[in-house]
Formats: structure tokens, C-alpha cells, sequence
């Protein structure tokens, strides 16, 4: 069936509602906009879907969020799971709560048990929630930092991680299956609570990940030292990071955490900010704004569905806030771990620390410096969480830390997500520290340049929507996959790890080695001089990345050749 026929379809039809009609009218004569929303089916992926709310095959609304389920439901009663129920979180955005319970009704009506959290909870609870309540699935509506319009839909499997190989292929092709939405089931809500299968949850989850998250604490009594000379501002975005992060920072004994009034309340239009992600420095002026006046210590802000960090922190020599990337702070958080967790004989044995292939490389010398082991996984936290199931599974290593570098980490093991609460928390024990010894976090980080080297890392973004653009990317792949450059401008490309193929080239020799990981359409230049860059189409957005890494002998020397790469790569990109 062609868009068009498509399109008639969902206007015709009497399964879907006179609301959902009357807004695919109103786009009546314009073909543009029709091929847009019923060219293609939203694509569920490996992480599940994310897409613009709206009518139509190609958006989010309770007819893709219900076939969605329906695929995942016929999964869960082949893997005999439905007896273990599935949990179910939502953030603030539009349609969260309503895309939550199209998913638990559609559940329920297969007779998989729902359990549905009662307000808006942050993703990587719902990760805890779903291993604390024994439950074979999970799910959370969130479209994270995307902007205001979108919303998603990611699953999670019994781990507590989203869905990995093989089961989100086998995932995949079940919600493919699903091709006549008259095969999707649904309930009445009151009927399906009656019958057992539609319970909802809340503080009983709330009180236990508070104690979890604070089993991370190493140093209690140097917080409880400096509780009353650290200030903190934090914001959540408008999303749900307010309560839980409060709550944790109040528990701990933090006396001066500061919210930033006009983003504390949840608010799905995120009118406050151009963009509600925590590596846009826009998004950060009313919390600066409130950080001077308070003279904090250090600036936080969490995303929407509060997994990922953002962080300022006071530079006393300049009276300035610096911007901190995900790999900064992660290496703030992972070094004092490491070395406090060594100080006082609390490092597990085996220790690991894990980290994406696109993280920083500073994480090399920091691990062999404490002697834990350092392993790289795919780009992607589930490859994270997947490693410490296969810890627990082998007995082979204890997790200690992981990160990646879209401002995203896990302490413990609480959650098999990232896990932006927990990292507040870490973050605050590591500012604790640095006062009681007459130092910032910035002197800190500068302190981690000096002895490990001034890592610096960059990204560089092209977005490219629609039909054309999803081709465009593809071909840009394609070119780099069968045309590899030898050099970036003056650095040479040592190895081409192409992880589509599974093969890792030195272009010296021609020889051939396998790379180690799972496929994906991923493809890595390591470079002379402590550099590298790495391509990845994006798979929730329509953007292809190029991340890229160097190392300098001073913050100007990186600041240098990082912007130097960076011309490089978009030369060798336009050639």
C-alpha cells in the first residue's frame, strides 16, 4: 500500500478515533506532508521507537504504541515470560502518560501483567524497578533531550538493560509481524485492573533505589563535614530528575541545594529552553544565572528522563563557570571512585570499568593506574549494562564504573542503565572532597590533565531528514566504508575498524584482525598522534556522528588540534 492509499486508510477506517481523523483532514491536499507521516512505518529499532507525536504510520501515537506492544507481547508469551509481568515509567512529556497505558492495556489484554509507575519517574529507575519486581520486560515512554514534539518508546529486558542481541532482533521481527492493527488487542483500564493485571506502583520503588543509590557513597562523614559549606544548584528540566535528585541530596545531608524555580515543575513544552539537553550551553542560563547569585559550588542539570548530566563548575581563579563534557565528569566520578575505593580497601577483586568505543581515551591510564581492567563495548549503554550481566553470569570480573561519553555513567549496579540521579549524587561526594582539601572540581580536572594527559574530545553533527536525507547518509557511509581516507590532514590513519564487517584493517600491512564486537554500522580511524575519529549514523535521529579524540600537552595544545582534526574530517567528508 502506497502513502496515499495509506493515508485513506487511516481516514476511512473505524478503528481509528474521530480525533486522529479529523487532524489527518486538516493536512488534506498537502502530498508533502502525507508522504512524511505514511511513507514508512516508524521504525522500531534496537532501541525501540522515537518520533514525532502525531497521526500516522511514521509518528508516535497510540496506534504505533500499541502495535509496538502487541509485537513485544507475542515475544514475551513465546519466551513463556507473561506470568513475570512487565514495568512501565513515563516522563513528562506529551502523551507519556496515555503512550504508558496503551502499552500496559495492550499488555493486559494479552494477559502479561502491567505494573505502572503512578507519576512521571526517571529511566533509569524504571531499570531498577523492573529487576526489584522480578519482571521479564520493561518499558519507558521518553523521548530524552530530543525537542518538545517528539516522544519515544524503549524496551528493556529482564536484566534491567535494553534489549541486546539476540533478542532485539527476534524483538524486532515480532513487531514487524504485527502488519494489521486489527490483530493488536486492548482492554478497558478498570476491567484490567479487576483482573489483576494492571497494578500500579510508586513509593515502595521510590524508598528502595534511594537505598541502592546511596550504597555508592564511599566518604559519608566528609559530607557530612562540608554539607554546610557546599552550595549546588541544580535543574531538572522540566522533567524527572526534581525529586529523586532532591530527595538524595537531602538525604546525604546536602543543607544548600538550590532548584532553579522557573525548570523545576514538570512541563512538556519545554518553554524555558531551546533545546532541554544538558550539553547545550543555552540551556544552562537560568541555572548560571541562579549559580552566581548564590555563589554555588557547582552546576547540574539533568535531561528530561534524567539519565544524563550536565555540569558547570566554579573556576575560583577567574570567578567563572566552566563546562564540563560527559567524559570530564565521568572521569571526575571515576577516578575518585578508583582511587577512594583502593584507599580504603573497598575495591572488589577482578575490578572492571567499562566504557564506549566513542569515550574518551583517558580512561586508559586512569584504569592501569588503579590496576582495574578496561573493557570497550559499542556505543550505546546497553552494551554497559550487557557487560556486567556477563560479569555476574561468568564470575570474571566486578563492575566498578561505566561510562559513555553523551554525558551519560552508572555507578553500581542498582540499574543496568545510565543513571543521572546517581551520578548527581557521586558528583556532590566528589565536590565534598575536593572543599574539605581547598580544591574545585575544575582543580580537580586539571590536577586528572596533568598526570593522565589533556584528553580532549569533539563531535561533529550533520543532520539530514527525510527520505533524501536517510540516503544521503547511507551514501556518506558508504563512501568512507569502500574509499577509507589514509590521513586526516597530517595524521595518518593507522587501522580501520569497520564494525559492519566485523574486521579491523592496518593500513600499513593490509593485515586483517577481527574487531572483538558485535556488528554495527560503525567504522573507526585510529590515528598517529594519540587521535582518532569515528563515524556513526545515529539510530534515533536522523543525523550521522563523527566523533573525534586527541591529546595535547596543555588545554590549548588540545583545544588546537582538536579544531585542527575537526577541519580535517569535514574536508575529507566534502572530498
Amino acid at each position: 500500500m502506497g502513502y496515499m492509499e495509506e493515508y485513506k486508510f487511516w481516514l476511512e477506517a473505524p478503528y481509528f478515533d474521530p480525533k486522529t481523523k479529523e487532524e489527518l483532514k486538516g493536512i488534506e491536499g498537502n502530498e508533502a506532508e502525507i508522504e512524511d507521516r505514511f511513507y514508512k512505518e516508524l521504525e522500531f529499532g534496537t532501541g525501540g521507537l522515537r518520533g514525532v507525536i502525531g497521526a500516522g504510520t511514521n509518528r508516535m501515537n497510540i496506534y504505533t504504541v500499541r502495535k509496538a506492544t502487541q509485537g513485544l507481547a507475542n515475544y514475551i508469551l513465546k519466551q513463556g515470560g507473561e506470568k513475570k509481568g512487565v514495568a512501565i515509567a513515563y516522563d513528562s512529556r506529551f502523551m507519556s502518560p496515555e503512550f504508558a497505558d496503551e502499552a500496559a492495556l495492550c499488555l493486559a489484554a494479552n494477559g502479561i501483567k502491567a505494573y505502572v509507575f503512578d507519576e512521571l519517574r526517571p529511566t533509569p529507575e524504571l531499570s531498577f524497578a523492573l529487576r526489584t519486581l522480578g519482571c521479564i520486560s520493561g518499558i519507558v515512554v521518553t523521548a530524552s533531550h530530543n525537542p518538545p514534539e517528539y516522544n519515544g518508546y524503549k524496551v528493556y529486558w529482564e536484566d534491567g538493560a535494553q534489549v541486546t542481541a539476540p533478542k532485539d532482533k527476534e524483538i524486532i521481527d515480532e513487531v514487524k509481524a504485527v502488519t494489521d492493527y486489527a490483530d493488536v488487542k486492548t482492554m478497558d483500564k478498570d476491567a484490567a485492573a479487576a483482573a489483576g493485571l494492571y497494578q500500579v506502583i510508586g513509593s515502595e520503588i521510590d524508598d528502595a533505589y534511594m537505598v541502592e543509590l546511596k550504597k555508592q557513597i564511599i566518604h559519608p562523614e566528609v559530607i557530612q563535614e562540608m554539607a554546610d559549606d557546599i552550595k549546588i544548584v541544580y535543574t531538572p528540566f522540566h522533567g524527572t530528575g526534581n525529586k529523586p535528585v532532591r530527595r538524595v541530596l537531602s538525604e546525604l545531608g546536602f543543607k544548600h541545594v538550590y532548584v532553579v524555580p522557573e525548570q523545576e515543575l514538570p512541563d512538556p513544552e519545554f518553554t524555558t529552553l531551546d533545546y532541554p539537553n544538558p550539553e547545550d550551553p543555552k540551556a544552562f542560563t537560568l541555572a548560571l544565572k541562579l549559580a552566581k547569585e548564590k555563589n554555588a559550588d557547582i552546576v547540574m542539570a539533568t535531561d528530561p528522563d534524567a539519565d544524563r548530566l550536565g555540569i558547570y563548575a566554579l573556576d575560583t581563579k577567574s570567578g567563572e563557570y566552566v563546562p564540563f563534557t560527559g567524559n570530564m565528569s565521568g572521569m571526575l566520578i571515576a577516578e575518585y571512585i578508583l582511587r577512594e575505593r583502593t584507599a580504603t580497601g573497598t575495591m572488589p577483586a577482578n575490578p572492571a570499568m567499562v566504557k564506549t568505543i566513542v569515550t574518551t581515551n583517558m580512561a586508559d591510564p586512569i584504569a592501569a593506574d588503579y590496576n582495574v581492567k578496561l573493557i570497550e563495548v559499542l556505543t550505546g549503554f546497553k552494551f554497559i549494562g550487557e557487560q556486567i550481566k556477563l560479569f555476574e553470569q561468568t564470575g570474571s570480573n566486578n563492575y566498578v564504573f561505566g561510562l559513555e561519553e553523551s554525558y551519560g555513567c552508572l555507578a553500581g549496579t542498582h540499574a543496568r542503565d545510565k543513571d543521572a540521579v546517581v551520578a548527581v549524587m557521586c558528583l556532590c561526594e566528589v565536590a565534598a572532597w575536593c572543599k574539605k582539601h581547598g580544591l574545585t572540581l575544575w582543580d580537580q580536572m586539571l590536577a586528572l590533565y596533568e598526570k593522565y594527559g589533556y584528553f580532549k574530545e569533539d563531535l561533529y553533527t550533520i543532520t539530514l531528514k527525510g527520505i533524501d536525507g536517510s540516503r544521503q547518509i547511507g551514501e556518506m557511509m558508504d563512501k568512507l566504508r569502500k574509499n577509507p581516507p589514509a590521513r586526516f590532514g597530517e595524521l595518518e590513519v593507522v587501522n580501520v575498524r569497520d564494525y559492519e564487517t566485523g574486521i579491523t584493517r592496518e593500513l600499513a600491512t593490509g593485515k586483517e584482525t577481527p574487531t572483538g564486537l558485535p556488528k554495527s554500522n560503525v567504522l573507526y580511524f585510529d590515528l598517529t598522534n594519540d587521535s582518532w575519529c569515528c563515524a556513526r549514523p545515529s539510530g534515533t535521529e536522523p543525523k550521522i556522528k563523527f566523533y573525534m579524540g586527541v591529546k595535547g600537552t596543555s588545554l590549548e595544545d588540545a583545544k588546537a588540534k582538536n579544531e585542527k582534526l575537526t577541519e580535517e574530517l569535514k574536508a575529507v567528508i566534502e572530498a
